[in-house]
């Protein structure tokens, strides 16, 4: 290179485009580091908007890319729960069809496991299949029936303490279909459904859950070393779980939280009713 092209680089005053970019790589590092580091392209994108970052979905992948940032990849499932042959099962209420008209009409669950130095972790989810919605789990050192009548009771702390018109599904797993979970689900006036064995579709909204749980919290980029305690995954399981219902985006919502989504529908089932009272 001639003496004359390096010092016309050295001193060229940087183009907008470079000057742009300065400026939006720091806010769309922040905003994905804000969110377990978790989010790629789209989402992030998604994100910027409602943050009030004006960037195009191409420039965010570009920026992504110049930063060194990229979105969690989820791996292969383990399965955690064993049938017992021996006890009765509950019919399949739910035939794949992993959606309801509003909250409270059909819940999902299931176990899954991480490993940790003290031990296996076993974790159980109950998710609302209308929004997404965390609505109850536990974490636990063992995966006997009682963690899960521990997830049903926050649940039922969370959501109400009957609901005639719920269902609660699950895999076919013995802590699921002991006499005591269907016990517990008859208190809260729920009626329990299992899917088919071996039917890799049968309960597949809690897999999902599980999936990206440990894509984004137990594996997730976000994470400073391997966990430790059965104690130190519970307490990072209370900060997801709140992210995952508050914050993030769920693109089966049309890319609003959970929170965000049942508060639209309930705003829009009560407002009639305001209306005719202020008549």
């Amino acid at each position: 290179m001639a003496p004359s092209s390096y010092y016309a680089v050295k001193t060229r005053i940087p183009s907008a485009r470079a000057v742009r970019d300065e400026e939006l790589i720091p806010q769309l590092v922040e905003l994905w580091e804000s969110n377990y580091r978790v989010y790629g392209v789209r989402k992030l994108w998604k994100a910027a908007r409602r943050a009030g970052i004006m960037v195009g979905r191409d420039q965010t992948a570009r920026l992504m890319k110049l930063a060194g940032t990229e979105g969690a990849r989820r791996s292969k499932k383990v399965k955690t729960t064993r049938p017992d042959p021996a006890s009765a099962r509950h019919p399949d209420l739910v035939q794949r069809e992993f959606t309801a008209t509003a909250p409270n009409r059909l819940w999902d669950t299931d176990l899954t496991f991480v490993a940790t130095w003290a031990g296996v972790a076993y974790v159980c989810f109950i998710v609302d299949a209308f929004s997404r919605m965390i609505v109850g789990w536990r974490v636990a050192s063992h995966m006997r029936t009682e963690m899960i009548l521990d997830a049903i009771e926050m649940a039922r702390w969370s959501r109400g303490h009957h609901h005639a018109d719920l269902r609660c599904h699950s895999d076919a797993g013995s802590q699921f279909t002991s006499i005591r979970y269907g016990e517990r689900l008859a208190e809260i006036g729920a009626t329990p459904s299992i899917g088919t064995v071996g039917d890799s579709y049968d309960n597949a909204l809690a897999e999902t859950v599980n999936g990206y749980y440990k894509a984004e919290l137990v594996r997730g980029p976000a994470r400073s070393g391997p966990w430790k305690t059965v104690e130190d995954l519970e307490l990072a399981t209370l900060g997801w779980v709140h992210w995952h219902n508050t914050q993030r985006l769920h693109g089966y919502l049309g890319d609003v939280a959970p929170a965000e989504f049942e508060n639209a529908f309930y705003a829009v089932q009560t407002g009639p009713q305001q209306l005719v009272g202020i008549k």
